[in-house]
Order: structure tokens, then C-alpha cells, then sequence
């Protein structure tokens, strides 16, 4: 079954994600390390960040907290940038990553579309950290344009601590968020494994990709016939038409799982998601066709799919690159 939906023009970056692991206790955080990350607390309603949530730092430097939908601990300088304002400071950005994600969960976390705004902070709790906490930290002047990111991104198990969050300097659109979405349709698709992928974006986002054996203009290939992570174990496996589509052309991506499944698409822009649905035929096949219309050129679009049938489940994506 086919069916075709028109993209908008791509919207500008949220807050991304990201970071590099250091041997030491972060300047970022007030809390004393534990050997495990406590549990969540309920979202802090006021604007300011949390505090409480006890931490832990892991094996790779990365601080380990459970703390969706907050803002927690602080951050205290002096900090540096680095290459112009796009990379932070490792002594007080080391980064910091959520138990909750596993190489064993992310069919039902971050493969799972939607899941990123479900643990985001509220803005009102990110704006107080950038401009009270992160700003003097990072001797930022008031007035300058920065983007406050997520070293680890969260569709890469980041978390919302002090640790893991910094004010970034990037031109407009953000290309740190392509590369957090290539990142994010690889582990998915089990082409790299969700360590390696935070590892190397927190190390350097800017080589993340061809540190992981990604190519920075185009996702890697992945053959059709190659099982996608699964959840409930149902296959899933896409495979898209044109990987650098022209602008104001169609991409198909092609769908493969059981017959008579139900499909369902998510174009991911920064700030939009087009939905779209299908039936897999008897062979197992579905394809939808996305009409590119004014689609920013250079930058990915990821496209997650999820397929059911019964209480059976699983998920998959792919992306593309329109160009003009």
C-alpha cells in the first residue's frame, strides 16, 4: 500500500545533546557520587532546577541519573569552549546519561517515537539554567545568541543533569542535530551500539560519525532483508528510495515486516512530525511516499516506523538528506 505525505520546510534546533566522558567528579554537579543512580522524582514545577537527585559516575565518566522532566544540580565555572563555542568544556561538561536507556530498552525508549518529549525538561526550567547557571559558568556575555544542549542528546540516553548541559555557540540551522539524528537512526537500526554512539558524539560531535564508521553525507546502507531493533519480537526493517532526495521529489521508504501489519511513519524535523499510515501486504511490504517541499538542504531527516500486529510490536527507521 502507498501513501504520500507533503514535508514542510524543516523548523530550527531544540535543544540537542552529546558528551565527552572525563576521569574526574564534574564541576557540574553538587550531589556526591553513589554506586547507583537514585530513582526519578516528580518533575520540579517552579523554573528553577533540582538539586536532590543523587548521582553516579560510570565507568566512562558520564554522570548516571534517573531525572526526566527536570533540570538537576548546578554548574560552576570557570568554564571554556572550545572551536568557537561548539564544543564544551570536559571538566564541567563531561556529560551524563539515563540507567533507564540500555542497549536492551531502547526499542521501548529512545527507538519509540515521541519518547524525547516525554523526559524534557519544561522551558521555564532550562532558561533559568542557561542564562542563572550556565552563562556565568561559561563567562558568556548577556545577550549572546546560544542554544542551551544536551551534550548527550536524549535520543541518545542523555540525561538533565548540570552535567550534561551547556551553553552552545552554533550557527543556524544547528548541524550538531543532524549528526545526533544519524546517530540516533544507526543504534536503532543496529548498525552501532548505543555506548559507542554516546561515547563518540561526547568525545567530539564533529567526528562522531566518521569515528563510528557513518558517513557524514549519507546514512549508511542497510541491506533489506537486515532485521531493525524489535520490540516484543516483530521484525521491522526499512529501506529508502533515494538517501539525497532533490528537493520537490518523492522518497519512498519502503517497509518490510508481517503481513497485514499495520504501519506507522514519523517524519522527525526539529519541530514537526508528519505522520503517516499503511497495511503491509500479504508479502509483508508497505510503502510511503514523502513529497519533499522546501525541505532545508544538508540536513537529515529521520524517519522512525513502528509496525504492530496483535500485542506483537517493533520499530525501525531510516533517513534521508534532501538537497536542492
Amino acid at each position: 500500500m502507498r501513501v504520500r505525505v507533503v514535508l514542510a520546510a524543516a523548523a530550527l534546533a531544540l535543544a540537542g545533546c552529546g558528551s565527552v566522558g572525563g576521569g574526574t567528579s564534574p564541576a557540574a554537579t553538587t550531589a556526591a557520587a553513589s554506586k547507583a543512580a537514585a530513582p526519578s522524582a516528580s518533575p520540579v514545577p517552579s523554573g528553577r532546577p533540582s538539586a536532590q537527585p543523587t548521582q553516579s559516575a560510570s565507568a566512562s565518566g558520564f554522570v548516571v541519573l534517573h531525572d526526566p522532566g527536570q533540570v538537576t544540580g548546578t554548574l560552576t565555572g570557570p568554564c571554556h569552549s572550545g572551536d568557537g563555542g561548539q564544543l564544551p568544556d570536559p571538566r564541567c561538561t563531561p556529560g551524563g546519561i539515563d540507567p533507564a536507556v540500555t542497549q536492551a530498552t531502547i526499542g521501548s525508549t529512545i527507538c519509540t517515537s515521541g519518547y524525547t518529549s516525554t523526559i524534557r525538561p519544561p522551558e521555564a526550567q532550562t532558561e533559568a539554567f542557561k542564562f542563572d547557571d550556565a552563562y556565568p559558568a561559561y563567562g558568556i556575555p548577556s545577550g549572546t545568541a546560544t542554544e542551551l544542549d544536551h551534550l548527550v542528546p536524549l535520543e541518545l540516553g542523555g540525561n538533565n543533569s548540570a552535567a550534561n548541559l551547556w551553553p552552545e555557540v552554533p550557527p543556524s540551522p544547528n548541524p550538531k542535530d543532524s549528526v545526533e539524528d544519524a546517530l540516533n537512526a544507526a543504534v536503532c537500526a543496529g548498525r552501532v551500539t548505543l555506548a559507542s554512539a554516546q561515547q563518540a558524539i561526547a568525545l567530539d560531535w564533529l567526528t562522531a560519525e566518521a569515528r563510528l564508521g557513518l558517513s557524514a553525507g549519507a546514512p549508511a546502507p542497510v541491506p533489506a532483508s537486515a532485521p531493525a531493533v524489535t520490540s516484543q519480537g516483530m521484525s521491522c526493517s526499512a529501506a529508502v528510495s533515494n538517501s539525497q532526495p532533490a528537493d520537490y521529489s518523492t522518497v519512498d521508504i519502503t517497509v518490510r515486516t508481517a503481513a497485514g501489519a499495520a504501519v506507522t511513519t514519523v517524519a522527525h524535523y526539529k519541530t514537526t512530525s508528519h505522520s503517516e499510515s499503511a497495511v503491509a501486504d500479504a508479502s509483508g511490504v508497505a510503502t510511503i511516499g514523502y513529497y519533499i517541499s522546501g525541505a532545508t538542504p544538508g540536513y537529515r531527516v529521520l524517519v522512525s516506523v513502528t509496525v504492530t500486529s496483535g500485542r506483537s510490536r517493533g520499530t525501525c527507521s531510516k533517513s534521508f538528506i534532501p538537497h536542492r
